[in-house]
Protein backbone atom coordinates (compact mmCIF):
# COMPACT_ATOMS: atom_id res chain seq x y z
CA UNK A 1 0.00 0.00 0.00
CA UNK A 2 0.96 3.60 -0.39
CA UNK A 3 0.56 6.15 2.31
CA UNK A 4 -1.21 9.36 1.22
CA UNK A 5 0.82 11.93 0.45
CA UNK A 6 -0.91 15.11 2.05
CA UNK A 7 0.69 18.59 2.94
CA UNK A 8 -1.58 21.55 4.41
CA UNK A 9 -1.90 23.78 1.43
CA UNK A 10 -2.29 21.03 -1.22
CA UNK A 11 -5.92 20.64 -2.73
CA UNK A 12 -7.35 16.97 -2.57
CA UNK A 13 -6.96 17.12 -6.71
CA UNK A 14 -3.06 18.24 -6.46
CA UNK A 15 -2.45 15.52 -3.88
CA UNK A 16 -4.01 12.93 -5.86
CA UNK A 17 -2.01 13.81 -9.28
CA UNK A 18 0.98 13.22 -7.21
CA UNK A 19 0.27 9.61 -6.17
CA UNK A 20 -0.84 8.82 -9.73
CA UNK A 21 2.18 10.15 -11.43
CA UNK A 22 4.54 8.15 -8.42
CA UNK A 23 3.06 5.07 -8.10
CA UNK A 24 2.89 4.73 -11.87
CA UNK A 25 6.40 4.99 -12.35
CA UNK A 26 7.14 2.62 -9.41
CA UNK A 27 7.83 -1.17 -10.20
CA UNK A 28 5.56 -4.06 -9.61
CA UNK A 29 5.18 -4.71 -5.84
CA UNK A 30 5.61 -8.22 -4.98
CA UNK A 31 3.24 -8.42 -2.92
CA UNK A 32 0.70 -6.06 -0.65
CA UNK A 33 1.12 -4.86 2.54
CA UNK A 34 -0.55 -3.22 5.32
CA UNK A 35 1.14 0.38 5.91
CA UNK A 36 1.37 2.23 8.92
CA UNK A 37 1.26 6.22 9.47
CA UNK A 38 4.16 8.52 9.38
CA UNK A 39 3.55 11.79 10.65
CA UNK A 40 5.90 14.38 10.92
CA UNK A 41 5.17 17.33 13.58
CA UNK A 42 4.00 19.51 10.71
CA UNK A 43 1.47 16.94 9.88
CA UNK A 44 3.46 15.89 6.41
CA UNK A 45 3.01 12.41 6.20
CA UNK A 46 6.09 10.55 4.54
CA UNK A 47 5.74 8.66 1.03
CA UNK A 48 6.20 4.83 1.95
CA UNK A 49 6.48 2.20 -0.55
CA UNK A 50 6.12 -0.35 1.46
CA UNK A 51 4.95 -3.43 -0.64
CA UNK A 52 8.15 -4.01 -2.08
CA UNK A 53 9.17 -7.37 -0.43
CA UNK A 54 12.17 -9.25 -1.50
CA UNK A 55 13.37 -11.69 1.13
CA UNK A 56 15.16 -15.42 1.11
CA UNK A 57 16.81 -17.50 -1.20
CA UNK A 58 16.83 -14.34 -4.51
CA UNK A 59 18.90 -12.20 -2.27
CA UNK A 60 21.25 -14.45 -0.81
CA UNK A 61 21.51 -16.21 -4.51
CA UNK A 62 21.84 -12.48 -6.35
CA UNK A 63 24.26 -11.19 -3.01
CA UNK A 64 26.24 -14.27 -3.57
CA UNK A 65 26.26 -14.33 -7.52
CA UNK A 66 27.94 -10.86 -7.42
CA UNK A 67 30.26 -10.86 -4.24
CA UNK A 68 33.94 -9.41 -5.34
CA UNK A 69 32.48 -8.38 -8.79
CA UNK A 70 34.19 -5.25 -10.01
CA UNK A 71 32.27 -1.97 -11.62
CA UNK A 72 33.72 -2.80 -14.79
CA UNK A 73 33.16 -6.81 -14.79
CA UNK A 74 29.01 -6.19 -14.49
CA UNK A 75 29.62 -3.17 -17.04
CA UNK A 76 30.85 -5.39 -19.44
CA UNK A 77 27.84 -7.79 -18.48
CA UNK A 78 25.30 -5.41 -19.16
CA UNK A 79 26.93 -4.22 -22.24
CA UNK A 80 26.35 -7.87 -23.83
CA UNK A 81 22.68 -7.99 -23.28
CA UNK A 82 22.70 -4.21 -25.10
CA UNK A 83 22.42 -2.50 -21.93
CA UNK A 84 25.70 -0.15 -22.59
CA UNK A 85 26.17 2.12 -20.18
CA UNK A 86 22.79 1.70 -18.56
CA UNK A 87 22.95 2.38 -14.61
CA UNK A 88 26.58 3.93 -14.78
CA UNK A 89 26.15 6.66 -12.56
CA UNK A 90 28.30 10.12 -13.29
CA UNK A 91 31.90 10.09 -12.36
CA UNK A 92 31.32 12.43 -9.63
CA UNK A 93 29.95 10.19 -7.67
CA UNK A 94 32.56 8.69 -5.87
CA UNK A 95 34.13 7.16 -2.54
CA UNK A 96 34.56 9.19 0.41
CA UNK A 97 37.35 6.58 1.14
CA UNK A 98 39.39 4.25 -0.55
CA UNK A 99 41.19 0.84 0.72
CA UNK A 100 42.96 -1.06 -1.02
CA UNK A 101 44.12 -3.72 1.29
CA UNK A 102 41.12 -5.05 2.02
CA UNK A 103 38.39 -3.32 -0.68
CA UNK A 104 36.25 -2.77 2.04
CA UNK A 105 35.21 0.36 0.36
CA UNK A 106 33.69 -1.66 -1.93
CA UNK A 107 29.60 -2.20 -2.47
CA UNK A 108 27.61 -4.26 -3.42
CA UNK A 109 23.78 -4.91 -2.26
CA UNK A 110 20.11 -3.91 -3.05
CA UNK A 111 19.02 -0.91 -3.34
CA UNK A 112 16.56 1.07 -0.45
CA UNK A 113 16.11 4.19 -2.42
CA UNK A 114 15.05 7.60 -0.71
CA UNK A 115 14.66 11.11 -1.59
CA UNK A 116 14.81 14.15 0.24
CA UNK A 117 13.59 17.98 -0.92
CA UNK A 118 14.37 21.34 0.10
CA UNK A 119 12.44 22.33 3.21
CA UNK A 120 10.24 25.83 3.11
CA UNK A 121 11.21 26.44 6.44
CA UNK A 122 14.21 28.41 7.29
CA UNK A 123 16.42 28.98 10.09
CA UNK A 124 16.59 32.65 9.28
CA UNK A 125 12.52 33.01 8.83
CA UNK A 126 12.33 32.41 12.95
CA UNK A 127 14.21 34.01 15.43
CA UNK A 128 15.07 32.29 18.55
CA UNK A 129 15.69 34.12 22.18
CA UNK A 130 17.66 31.66 23.51
CA UNK A 131 19.59 28.41 22.42
CA UNK A 132 16.81 26.61 23.81
CA UNK A 133 14.54 28.10 21.48
CA UNK A 134 16.56 26.73 18.67
CA UNK A 135 17.57 23.58 20.16
CA UNK A 136 13.38 22.82 20.21
CA UNK A 137 13.38 24.22 16.34
CA UNK A 138 15.91 21.77 15.72
CA UNK A 139 14.19 19.03 17.10
CA UNK A 140 11.05 19.41 14.97
CA UNK A 141 12.87 20.28 11.94
CA UNK A 142 14.69 16.50 12.24
CA UNK A 143 10.74 15.24 12.40
CA UNK A 144 10.75 16.32 9.05
CA UNK A 145 14.13 14.67 7.78
CA UNK A 146 13.95 11.36 9.31
CA UNK A 147 15.90 8.45 9.18
CA UNK A 148 12.23 6.49 8.41
CA UNK A 149 13.38 3.89 5.99
CA UNK A 150 16.24 2.75 8.17
CA UNK A 151 12.54 0.28 9.34
CA UNK A 152 12.91 -0.98 6.16
CA UNK A 153 16.21 -1.45 5.45
CA UNK A 154 17.60 -5.37 5.19
CA UNK A 155 20.93 -6.67 5.82
CA UNK A 156 22.59 -6.40 2.43
CA UNK A 157 20.77 -3.23 1.61
CA UNK A 158 22.71 -0.08 0.18
CA UNK A 159 20.73 3.71 0.50
CA UNK A 160 20.58 5.22 -2.44
CA UNK A 161 19.70 8.56 -1.40
CA UNK A 162 18.66 12.10 -3.65
CA UNK A 163 19.76 15.03 -1.89
CA UNK A 164 17.11 17.16 -3.64
CA UNK A 165 20.15 19.47 -4.76
CA UNK A 166 21.07 21.40 -1.58
CA UNK A 167 24.86 20.61 -1.39
CA UNK A 168 25.51 21.76 2.60
CA UNK A 169 23.83 19.12 3.97
CA UNK A 170 25.18 16.19 5.47
CA UNK A 171 22.55 13.43 6.55
CA UNK A 172 25.27 10.97 6.98
CA UNK A 173 27.54 11.41 9.60
CA UNK A 174 29.67 9.77 12.27
CA UNK A 175 26.77 8.60 14.51
CA UNK A 176 23.84 7.71 12.35
CA UNK A 177 25.79 5.88 9.53
CA UNK A 178 26.56 3.37 12.77
CA UNK A 179 22.99 2.92 13.48
CA UNK A 180 22.70 1.95 9.84
CA UNK A 181 25.35 -0.26 9.79
CA UNK A 182 24.03 -1.89 13.16
CA UNK A 183 20.65 -2.40 10.72
CA UNK A 184 23.11 -4.54 8.24
CA UNK A 185 23.14 -1.77 5.33
CA UNK A 186 26.32 -2.40 3.47
CA UNK A 187 26.93 1.37 2.06
CA UNK A 188 25.44 4.61 1.34
CA UNK A 189 25.31 6.40 -2.57
CA UNK A 190 24.05 10.23 -2.92
CA UNK A 191 24.34 13.04 -5.00
CA UNK A 192 24.63 15.08 -1.57
CA UNK A 193 27.69 14.65 0.82
CA UNK A 194 28.39 13.91 4.02
CA UNK A 195 29.64 15.11 7.54
CA UNK A 196 31.85 13.99 10.03
CA UNK A 197 34.50 12.57 7.36
CA UNK A 198 37.07 11.83 9.69
CA UNK A 199 35.52 9.48 12.14
CA UNK A 200 33.81 8.01 8.92
CA UNK A 201 36.95 7.50 7.01
CA UNK A 202 38.76 6.10 10.26
CA UNK A 203 35.94 3.72 11.47
CA UNK A 204 35.21 2.48 7.86
CA UNK A 205 32.18 0.81 9.36
CA UNK A 206 30.38 1.31 5.90
CA UNK A 207 31.33 2.62 2.53
CA UNK A 208 29.57 6.00 1.87
CA UNK A 209 30.36 7.29 -1.88
CA UNK A 210 28.89 11.08 -2.98
CA UNK A 211 29.32 13.85 -4.92
CA UNK A 212 32.94 14.37 -5.74
CA UNK A 213 33.96 12.26 -2.72
CA UNK A 214 33.11 15.28 -0.43
CA UNK A 215 31.71 16.68 2.70
CA UNK A 216 29.33 18.89 3.24
CA UNK A 217 29.22 20.18 7.04
CA UNK A 218 25.48 21.28 7.32
CA UNK A 219 22.41 19.66 9.68
CA UNK A 220 19.16 18.49 7.61
CA UNK A 221 17.17 21.27 9.82
CA UNK A 222 16.40 23.75 7.77
CA UNK A 223 17.34 22.32 4.64
CA UNK A 224 15.91 19.17 4.06
CA UNK A 225 13.03 17.61 4.61
CA UNK A 226 12.62 13.42 3.72
CA UNK A 227 9.83 13.08 1.12
CA UNK A 228 9.80 9.22 0.38
CA UNK A 229 11.43 5.81 0.46
CA UNK A 230 11.52 2.62 -1.98
CA UNK A 231 10.25 4.34 -5.31
CA UNK A 232 12.00 5.41 -8.33
CA UNK A 233 14.72 7.97 -7.77
CA UNK A 234 17.16 9.56 -9.65
CA UNK A 235 21.42 9.44 -8.12
CA UNK A 236 24.20 10.56 -11.11
CA UNK A 237 22.44 10.53 -13.89
CA UNK A 238 20.53 7.61 -13.17
CA UNK A 239 16.92 5.92 -12.80
CA UNK A 240 17.14 3.79 -9.64
CA UNK A 241 14.68 1.70 -8.90
CA UNK A 242 14.08 -0.04 -5.40
CA UNK A 243 15.49 -3.49 -5.09
CA UNK A 244 17.91 -2.62 -8.17
CA UNK A 245 21.49 -4.09 -7.65
CA UNK A 246 24.47 -2.04 -6.20
CA UNK A 247 27.38 -1.93 -7.06
CA UNK A 248 30.59 0.54 -6.63
CA UNK A 249 34.34 0.18 -6.20
CA UNK A 250 37.36 2.85 -7.28
CA UNK A 251 35.90 2.93 -10.49
CA UNK A 252 32.38 4.59 -9.64
CA UNK A 253 28.95 3.25 -9.20
CA UNK A 254 26.36 0.81 -10.90
CA UNK A 255 23.11 -0.02 -10.52
CA UNK A 256 22.02 -3.18 -12.35
CA UNK A 257 17.97 -3.27 -12.86
CA UNK A 258 16.47 -6.15 -10.82
CA UNK A 259 14.68 -7.22 -13.46
CA UNK A 260 18.29 -8.16 -15.13
CA UNK A 261 20.01 -9.07 -12.14
CA UNK A 262 20.70 -12.81 -12.59
CA UNK A 263 21.78 -12.53 -16.60
CA UNK A 264 23.95 -9.78 -15.75
CA UNK A 265 25.62 -11.72 -12.73
CA UNK A 266 26.29 -14.24 -14.45
CA UNK A 267 27.76 -12.75 -17.52
CA UNK A 268 29.68 -10.92 -15.10
CA UNK A 269 31.19 -13.59 -12.68
CA UNK A 270 32.40 -15.70 -16.27
CA UNK A 271 34.16 -12.21 -16.82
CA UNK A 272 35.74 -11.43 -14.08
CA UNK A 273 36.60 -15.18 -13.42
CA UNK A 274 38.35 -15.08 -16.79
CA UNK A 275 40.07 -11.86 -15.95
CA UNK A 276 41.62 -13.60 -12.30
CA UNK A 277 43.30 -16.37 -14.10
CA UNK A 278 44.76 -14.32 -16.79
CA UNK A 279 46.45 -12.33 -14.58
CA UNK A 280 47.30 -15.05 -12.40
CA UNK A 281 49.33 -16.31 -15.06
CA UNK A 282 50.51 -12.29 -15.87
CA UNK A 283 51.60 -12.35 -12.17
CA UNK A 284 54.03 -15.51 -12.78
CA UNK A 285 56.04 -14.09 -15.52
CA UNK A 286 56.02 -10.55 -14.32
CA UNK A 287 57.47 -12.15 -10.53
CA UNK A 288 54.33 -10.86 -8.58
CA UNK A 289 53.30 -13.38 -5.70
CA UNK A 290 49.62 -14.39 -6.03
CA UNK A 291 46.71 -12.47 -3.85
CA UNK A 292 43.36 -12.68 -3.56
CA UNK A 293 42.49 -11.04 -6.81
CA UNK A 294 44.07 -13.56 -9.06
CA UNK A 295 43.02 -17.63 -9.28
CA UNK A 296 45.94 -19.67 -9.66
CA UNK A 297 45.17 -22.98 -11.62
Amino acid sequence: MIETAYKPGYSPLMTLLILISISSAAPAPAQDSKSTELTTPRGVRILQNKSFDDTGKARREILELYENLRVTDVLDGMDLIGLQDIGLMKKDIRPLWRDVDKFSHRIVGFAITVRHVPTNVRVGQNSFPDPEGFKKFKSQQYGRAPDAWLKAAKPGDVAVIDAGGIDECGFIGSNNSLGWAEKGVVGVITNGGARDTDEIVKVKKIAVYCRNGYSSRGVRPGRLIAESYNFPINCGGVLVYPGDVIVADGDGVIAVPREHALTVGKLAREIHVGDEKSRAKRFERLGIKPDETVIVE
